[in-house]
């Protein structure tokens, strides 16, 4: 049986575990897939750990997908643009390739109905999370991304590395806690933790008096799944606006791990429907 698992803290609200054991029953592969609660401190020993115990690859979660990139021996160009792994292979050398699969999760999620060409996106946040948002984001074609963070001294090297990488769009830092008008975004974009399960549920990194100001017909967008509807995606379902929730980009990217691991794809609404009977 082949080891899989997933890296991050906290991951009581996950449910990647049930996505990928549908995968693999999908694609007929015996495989297991564990839950691994990783603080940063104590990375190296969890890395050790999953070479010794020859596990053959593993997910990446918050806070951990810049961190990892340290132990990475090689990268994909996504990962490599974005700055961030969120999935790994273990070769037989026990080398580890390290792949970014949340940009190609998070650009099939949007409906294709949903024109970015030339628009201006507000995006919460500058995690791992953040950086492959600006990767499909870019590849949407939109031209400007206003970031919003806790801290912009400490943003700035982030909003550095994203001008470098990408010289197209027009990068505006402001403080999350002092956004008051979103009248000019077609889009706003939360990769942060707040709102999630387990950790934030009944807070919105967004309040509606903000909300309400963004134009009609624009989209919001939150990269978490657990719950379903988070605060924000509720008060913007209030609002009239249209809302995409993490669901579909978690699974998307679960289905690029396994096309990385196995060279094969498992079936979506399998996997799916293995999301939505555990959440």
């Amino acid at each position: 049986m082949q080891k899989f698992g997933l890296i991050g803290f906290p991951l009581g609200h996950s449910i990647s575990a049930f996505i990928h054991k549908a995968g693999f029953e999908s694609l007929g592969i015996n495989a297991s897939y564990e839950l691994l609660e990783t603080d940063p401190e104590v990375l190296v020993d969890r890395v050790k750990f999953l070479k010794r115990e020859n596990y053959s690859g593993f997910n990446v979660t918050i806070p951990l997908k810049l961190p990892i990139t340290l132990f990475i021996n090689e990268v994909d160009k996504y990962a490599d643009i974005a700055g961030a792994v969120n999935t790994v292979k273990i070769n037989a050398d026990k080398t580890l390739s390290g792949y970014n699969t949340d940009a190609s999760g998070f650009k099939k999620a949007i409906p294709k109905d949903i024109d970015l060409k030339g628009a201006n996106v507000a995006l919460l946040g500058t995690g791992g999370a953040s950086r492959a948002a600006v990767l499909a984001l870019s590849e949407c074609g939109v031209s400007e991304i206003g970031v919003y963070t806790r801290n912009i001294p400490n943003a700035m090297d982030y909003l550095a590395y994203m001008r470098r990488k990408f010289p197209e769009i027009t990068f505006t830092a402001y403080q999350i806690d002092q956004v008051r008008d979103l009248s000019r975004y077609q889009m706003l974009v939360n990769t942060t933790p707040i709102g999630m399960q387990g950790r934030s549920a009944d807070m919105t990194p967004v309040e509606e008096n903000v909300l309400k100001t963004m134009p009609e017909n624009s989209t919001v967008y939150d990269v978490i799944y657990n719950p379903k509807k988070t605060i924000l995606l509720k008060t913007a379902e209030k609002l009239g606006l249209r809302t995409i929730n993490g669901l579909d980009m978690l699974i998307y990217q679960a289905i690029s791990a396994q096309e990385i691991w196995f060279g094969r794809t498992p079936d979506f609404n399998a996997m799916k429907i293995a999301a939505l009977e555990n959440l």
